[in-house]
């Protein structure tokens, strides 16, 4: 979305404040004109030359025609004249093809599996070169700095002090506030953690055990962070009914806590939300303009994905299995939650249509990964309707619970939100092993979704726009000076690809495939694909915080 006809007239009064926000956001994310210049007058040996190509530089500016150089991992030529390929070791043809920074993956679930993963070949062949692990209800590693100085990996990795992680730690799965002793001990390992290089405080705030905390706890912890200079990132506590409440706690947090905030896979879930984008999207830009720091990323489907646990109100999971199991078997404890989750069903979720709710993985029955709550319903002879849908849920969470892929969204918030200035993109992905388990198709093709769809067929954000989302602006705000941009001296993080070809091909009903389209990718200027295959390199490196300078 260009903000040019904001200040030029043709726009209305809210566009022009809500660009005019943006502009105060993005002042730490800035970037400046691309840095051209000429060819060399004296011979230089490079390590790769990219020629041919057209850059997009990531900083929003246009596109144009460079040959671009790499030498001990740092961009050391951007010229608009061609270079003699001789002065490189390797020269990469890029004519026909744009050469941009690498991809920043703003939220993907890597925090310990990236180990286990090391070449990330489904977030590399999406083109991305950096994830950051804000792992939301998930465990953090720990002790963190001893775990992430340890890997070798492909791609770059950063990671955050995880908010349940920490609450469990000192309270377990219980629901109630901290004493004052046992909040300083949740303090105490957030300091550490951002000590030992964590980016900032992440919050899964929809999730038990991090639901039972009130916003004031999340405030204290914040203020840790911030006091290292680190920033704030959450999965909101309701993106359903309970959105534009959750936009205004972040907002809150962001205030109390002096700290940048960011809202992570910003959405508008269930039908009876469809359209309240608009209204989130003000409530950012009005924090803005009144000089907080809050931005926002997503991903490009109009369907989720998480645990079993959402269909169910959060109390009635306090304590654990044991706990639910006892709920579930007092007739009317059981009557109390069953009316809670016919809202939930009917407002948050799917609504009465159980085929909407799609098995990732149903540890009980794996036979059904991938197929619906309304096929395990007919297997059973009963109907598609709600009282089944909320049948099974408990049947099948005493059995264990699942993960599955919720299509409760609207393709028109997609592009609202996409749409807007401080919109970055992000997979919420989960590092695969090919062909293993039922992911949500964004672990393969939340990047070049972007391209294809919303850049190349539905033309709602530019070539350049989309580039600068996934490269300069995360790069900014993660406080990475020398990332995301295709200048001299920065960190060569490139990634190469022909635009017309570049595409997500994986589907709900077959996620196993990769992207298209990625020809070569360079992490750290060492190529981690090179003609379309992986190379089994590892050059990533671990991006330690802070993010900004800490509070002295």
């Amino acid at each position: 979305m260009s903000c040019k006809h904001y200040f030029s007239g043709t726009g209305g009064n809210k566009d022009r404040l809500r660009c005019a926000a943006a502009m105060v956001a993005l002042t730490a994310i800035a970037c400046a004109a691309p840095v051209l210049a000429p060819a060399p007058l004296t011979a230089q040996r490079y390590d790769i030359l990219i020629t041919g190509g057209t850059v997009v530089d990531g900083t929003g500016a246009g596109r144009f025609r460079a040959d671009v150089a790499v030498a001990d991992g740092r961009i050391a030529l951007v010229s608009t004249e061609p270079v003699d390929p001789s002065l490189a070791a390797t020269v990469i043809d890029a004519r026909g093809q744009v050469v941009t920074p690498g991809f920043i993956d703003n939220h993907a679930h890597v925090q310990q599996t990236i180990a286990d993963y090391p070449l990330a070949e489904n977030f590399l062949r999406q083109g991305i070169t950096t994830l950051i692990a804000s792992l939301h209800s998930g465990n953090q590693p720990w002790p963190l700095e001893e775990f992430a100085s340890g890997l070798e990996m492909a791609p770059n990795v950063g990671f955050f002090a995880g908010h349940t992680w920490t609450r469990k730690q000192v309270l377990g799965m219980e629901n109630r506030a901290p004493t004052a002793a046992e909040l300083e001990e949740m303090k105490a390992l957030v300091d550490r953690s951002m000590r030992e290089g964590a980016l900032g405080l992440s919050t899964g705030l929809l999730y038990v055990p991090a639901n039972f905390a009130e916003t004031e706890e999340v405030i204290e912890l914040a203020r840790v962070a911030a006091a290292h200079g680190g920033i704030y990132v959450s999965h909101m506590r309701n993106e359903a009914s309970g959105l534009l409440e959750s936009v205004r706690e972040v907002i809150r947090i962001a205030e109390e806590a002096d700290i940048p905030a960011q809202i992570n896979h910003h959405k508008a879930a269930g039908a009876a939300q469809w359209g309240w984008s608009e209204h989130s999207l003000a409530l950012i830009d009005s924090a803005n303009a009144a000089g907080l720091t809050v931005t926002h990323d997503l991903y490009p489907y109009a369907a989720s994905s998480t645990g079993s646990s959402i269909l169910f109100p959060q109390w009635a999971l306090a304590g654990g299995a044991d706990d639910f199991a006892a709920r579930v078997a007092d007739p009317g404890t059981r009557a109390r939650m069953e009316a809670d989750m016919r809202v939930i069903f009917m407002t948050d979720r799917v609504g009465a249509d159980i085929s909407r709710i799609q098995f990732r993985v149903l540890g009980s029955d794996e036979s059904y990964n991938g197929k619906t709550l309304a096929d395990y319903a007919a297997d059973r002879g009963l109907p598609n309707d709600l009282e089944t849908g909320i049948r099974l849920a408990i049947e099948l969470q005493l059995q264990g619970g699942f993960s599955a892929i919720y299509h409760a969204m609207d393709e028109g918030d997609v592009i609202r939100i996409m749409q807007h200035p401080l919109a970055m993109i992000e997979t919420d992905g989960d590092a695969v092993g090919y062909g293993v388990g039922y992911p949500h198709p964004r672990s393969y093709g939340a990047f070049p979704r972007v391209l294809a769809r919303y850049v190349r067929e539905l033309g709602v954000i530019t070539l350049e726009e989309a580039v600068n989302k996934m490269t300069s602006m995360p790069a900014r705000w993660l406080g990475r000076e020398d990332m995301g941009v295709i200048a001299e001296g920065m960190r060569a993080d490139i990634a190469v690809f022909d635009p017309g070809v570049i595409a997500d091909r994986a589907t709900f009903s077959d996620p196993h495939q990769y992207s298209v389209g990625i020809t070569d990718l360079l992490v750290n200027g060492v190529p981690v694909i090179r003609d379309g295959g992986l190379t089994g390199e590892k050059p990533g490196r671990w991006i330690r915080g802070p993010v900004r300078r800490p509070v002295s």
